[in-house]
């Protein structure tokens, strides 16, 4: 099977790639580099630097004949996305519909899509399941609906199969610091090297904080499911608030750090966690690591690379 992965050479995407060349498939990572890294890319896999907004992507589609595609080239920030609303339309809206477009007219069988918990906002129902309301409090949330709307409708017009996998907070090795996701990363890096932490707002918010390698799974299961056509949360159905992920670092490595509190970010959800039950029924999928399990190998590669260098 021939599989391409845009956004191969970014966090999650990378780790996806990884994923399906263990699974034995043929390869190819579409990346603009733009916050993407060429050496995470796996020597496995072909690699094109290339836009998923470049108007010529479907002739070069027609050529390649991608029996797969996993969409993960975004724009992945809140605060950016508020900042800069045209960038954030353009590539996660017109960048997917160019990529769809090109798997339409390519006969592409089915198309992954990395959407977002950020569709649902800041909601009282808890757990969030699929059929909770829809009411995104960014760009970058409305970017991800709207998304998953352009993918319902080539369905329904043109037969393109897909599946949408609304991600709750990703953390795990080759994650950059930027975005809300990152705070994972940015706190390993700060208590590793023993300096303080800041924290937006009192640090009573909540996230769902799932590895990156549970999320590579997901989208591997999500390509070959017999569930399709509908969207999916993927996550840990586990609610932990920012003070105890400092708690957890501290316990994992033996460090209490001095804590800044300084004023909440604008369009901050204060609490998500997501329920995953459709995804375990339907994907035959579930995550195979806790928080603590998560952080615990995230650190020790982070400390093996330090004593490495």
């Amino acid at each position: 099977m021939k599989v391409l992965v845009t956004g191969g050479a970014g966090f999650i995407g990378s780790h996806i790639v990884d994923t399906l060349i263990q699974a034995n498939m043929q390869v190819t990572v579409l990346d603009n580099l733009s916050t993407g890294l060429r050496h995470h890319v796996n020597p496995g896999a072909w690699f094109f630097k290339k836009d998923i907004r470049d108007l010529d992507i479907k002739e070069w589609f027609v050529q390649e004949k991608f029996d797969y595609v996993v969409h993960q080239a975004a724009q992945t920030t809140v605060t950016h996305s508020l900042a800069n609303p045209f960038y954030d339309c353009d590539s996660n809206i017109f960048g997917l519909v160019n990529i769809l477009e090109a798997s339409r007219l390519s006969g592409v069988k089915r198309v992954v899509f990395a959407s977002s918990a950020a569709v649902y906002g800041d909601t009282e129902t808890l757990p969030i399941d699929e059929h909770c309301d829809k009411n995104p409090a960014s760009f970058y949330g409305l970017s991800k609906l709207t998304g998953e709307r352009y993918l319902e409708m080539y369905h329904q017009t043109f037969g393109l199969e897909y599946v949408a996998l609304r991600y709750a907070n990703v953390y795990g090795d080759r994650q950059g610091d930027k975005g809300e996701g990152g705070v994972i990363s940015l706190f390993a890096q700060k208590m590793l090297s023993g300096k303080p932490l800041t924290v937006y707002g009192d640090g009573s918010q909540t996230r769902d904080f799932i590895y990156v390698k549970d999320v590579a799974a997901a989208n591997c299961q999500a390509l070959f499911s017999r569930a399709a056509n509908r969207s999916f949360n993927v996550s840990t159905a586990t609610e932990t608030s920012i003070q105890e992920l400092i708690r957890i670092f501290s316990q994992l490595i033996d460090y209490s750090p001095a804590v800044g509190y300084v004023a909440q970010r604008p369009n901050e959800i204060q609490r998500s966690v997501l329920n995953n039950q459709a995804a375990k029924k339907e994907l035959q999928w579930q995550p195979a690591y806790t928080v603590q399990t998560g952080l615990g190998l995230m650190l020790r590669n982070q400390q093996t690379r330090v004593s490495a260098s």
